[in-house]
């Protein structure tokens, strides 16, 4: 296996750069990998796989083209993009993986995760979470019509941005005793997740976890190749 990783992408109509950076991601990814892992927040909003409009359909096509003949594809629930369904998922060819998953890869024993649920200081965000993934507020939510949904969407968004701004950045980051109670519990060889922004490769006694970048005006990217483990920058 010769798998890719990436999250936060964040793509959205505001930011056709990200949009040709991806396209340009999958192009070079088609002959380097044999799965590509999506860990979440591919859309920097996603209202449901119903809202049609030409930016989504753009994007489903970069996929579609990609996953037809190209690498197995696989995406996990971001906090931006939590209600991207199985209809999505379907017409463009990839899987969607509960979070956090487990894998073998190379005979390493591998988690993938967005990330957010490790924020536990920010008890704001945690409570928003458990509200936002419930069914109950899902259905709700996706019974409105496309404009309405949109309309509380930007809301959120922006309530977020600015509830964000106001915080310290280690309220915002992965708290590291729930990071080491997970490793503890779960003994992976390698534990990847995105959410935090703050892309590095952490040791964590035998445990690498690898915390992937957001996309701006760079991009990131972790391989793992012949069970090295490559995080890389690139310019947008």
């Amino acid at each position: 296996m010769k798998p890719r990783f990436i999250s936060d992408i964040h793509l959205s109509e505001d930011t056709p750069h990200l949009t040709n950076a991806f396209k340009v991601f999958l192009n070079e990814s088609k002959e380097i990998c044999t799965h590509l892992f999506i860990l979440g927040d591919l859309f920097e909003i996603w209202i449901g796989d119903d809202d049609n409009n030409p930016f989504n359909q753009d994007i489903k096509k970069a996929l579609i083209d990609f996953t037809s003949d190209g690498p197995k594809t696989f995406l996990m629930h971001g906090n931006r993009d939590f209600l991207i369904g199985e209809a999505f998922a379907d017409e463009v060819g990839i899987s969607i993986l509960s979070d956090p998953y487990t894998l073998d890869i190379n005979g390493m024993k591998t988690i993938l995760s967005h990330g957010d649920f490790l924020c536990t200081d920010d008890i704001d965000y945690m409570n928003f979470r458990s509200e936002v993934r419930s069914d109950e507020w899902q259905k709700d939510f996706l019974s409105k019509s496309v404009d309405e949904r949109n309309d509380i969407a930007k809301s959120l968004r922006s309530n977020s941005r600015d509830a964000t701004s106001e915080k310290p950045l280690e309220i915002t980051d992965a708290n590291l005793d729930t990071v080491n109670n997970f490793i503890k519990k779960n003994k992976p060889d390698i534990f990847v997740h995105g959410h935090t922004h703050r892309p590095k490769i952490h040791k964590h006694n035998s445990t690498k976890r690898v915390v992937l970048g957001d996309w701006d005006k760079s991009g990131w990217c972790f391989s793992i190749i012949e069970n090295n483990l490559d995080l890389k920058e690139f310019k947008i």
